[in-house]
């Protein structure tokens, strides 16, 4: 029955709002670093941060290696949260360059579970941020759940408020297809009601 529920979901979101286009970006690791720089803030503010490395040339594995820590906290100052995501971009980078041959591309032949723990074993990358480098930079079928998908299943009784993150993605890889394209469309339209319609203090939804 809840199989059915999510999928309907789906269906009603796709055909009221059609395809969202996520994740912005144009390259695998400008949206790995993307995925960083948003953690609790909003993507405007993200964007500024991937703006200011883009126009001085440091959205590149090289550039991110050796620019001065205090100078990448100036550059992402407008994402928030700036020292710690500096660190956490630093060390991010230094896996790649480590484990990765400095490229997201030597990343094809090494299975999911592996990615994911590694991305995990990072300080500052937690479930989200690491499925959302999964699902958005690396094309794995990886459900990413935010704090607007427990608000809309929250709301229509399908979670406990204490549900939790792999509780939740477990409800969408048991229901869906594995699929790379569904679960990006599905967890976009999810952010674009969250945004809209069932939000905190407005509960449309």
């Amino acid at each position: 029955m809840k199989n059915n529920i999510i999928l309907e979901i789906y269906k009603k979101l796709f055909d009221t709002y059609g395809p969202q286009h996520w994740w912005p970006g144009e390259s695998p690791l400008e949206i790995a670093i993307g995925a960083i720089l948003t953690q609790n803030t909003s993507w405007m503010n993200a964007e500024k941060a991937v703006y200011n490395l883009k126009r001085h040339g440091l959205l590149n594995v090289d550039g991110l290696y050796h620019i001065p820590e205090q100078r990448l906290m100036e550059l992402i100052r407008p994402s928030g949260f700036y020292k710690r995501k500096a660190e956490t971009i630093r060390r991010f980078i230094e896996l790649l360059v480590r484990k990765y041959d400095s490229s997201l591309s030597n990343t094809e032949d090494v299975d999911t579970k592996t990615l994911r723990e590694a991305l995990l074993s990072i300080k500052g990358i937690g479930e989200e941020t690491a499925d959302s480098i999964l699902l958005y930079a690396l094309n794995r079928p990886v459900f990413v759940v935010d704090a607007y998908t427990k608000r809309i299943l929250e709301r229509h009784n399908m979670i406990g408020e204490k549900a939790n993150y792999r509780e939740v993605q477990g409800i969408f890889m048991e229901a869906l297809p594995i699929n790379t394209a569904l679960f990006n469309e599905y967890h976009a339209l999810l952010v674009k009601i969250g945004k809209t319609l069932c939000r905190v203090k407005d509960k449309r939804c």
